[in-house]
């Protein structure tokens, strides 16, 4: 490939890269595989990248190219052998004057949102991004009423998961 396709493509992936990131904690649930994903995200982006037409924002076609990899591995994943996460255990030592109310609220949620199947992750993870339901339509490639009915199940899913 050229220089400056290679060029303009590390720009945007630089630019664009929290996405990546935050589609890998959605989707793994340590740091090294987080990092293998990200990396094959990567890899992916790059391989997809001259087929880049920008009929869309690059950030809404890397959002498609990302989740569908998360969920392609995601499911050869399930295949494999369940181990105990390592990392899951977490010590810590608390500053008296230090509130973690968010951080424990995030990790509620994040664990509720594990629970949910991949293309659900996918709607909240866009929803959560601030995404109207126009782009999470595109991005998700379905209509966008059956995005907001999608949704407001999750909801509904997601109150019952956090109270029982």
């Amino acid at each position: 490939m050229n220089k400056e396709l290679e060029h303009s493509f590390v720009e945007l992936l630089e630019k664009h890269q929290n996405i990546a990131h935050k589609i890998c904690r959605l989707y793994t649930n340590n740091y090294d595989a987080h990092n293998d994903l990200f990396q094959e995200i990567t890899v992916q982006l790059w391989k997809a990248y001259p087929k880049f037409r920008g009929d869309s924002k690059f950030s809404t076609w890397m959002y498609r190219v990302a989740l569908n990899t998360a969920i392609t591995l995601y499911r050869k994943s399930k295949r494999t052998i369940q181990t105990q996460d390592f990392e899951g255990v977490e010590f810590k030592i608390k500053a008296q004057d230090y509130d973690d109310t968010e951080e424990q609220q995030l990790k509620v949620l994040y664990q509720a949102v594990h629970q949910l199947n991949d293309i659900e992750k996918a709607l909240v993870f866009l929803y959560l991004e601030d995404k109207n339901y126009k782009e999470i339509s595109e991005t998700l490639g379905i209509s966008e009423v059956n995005a907001r009915v999608k949704m407001n199940r999750i909801k509904t899913k997601l109150k019952t998961i956090l109270n029982p």
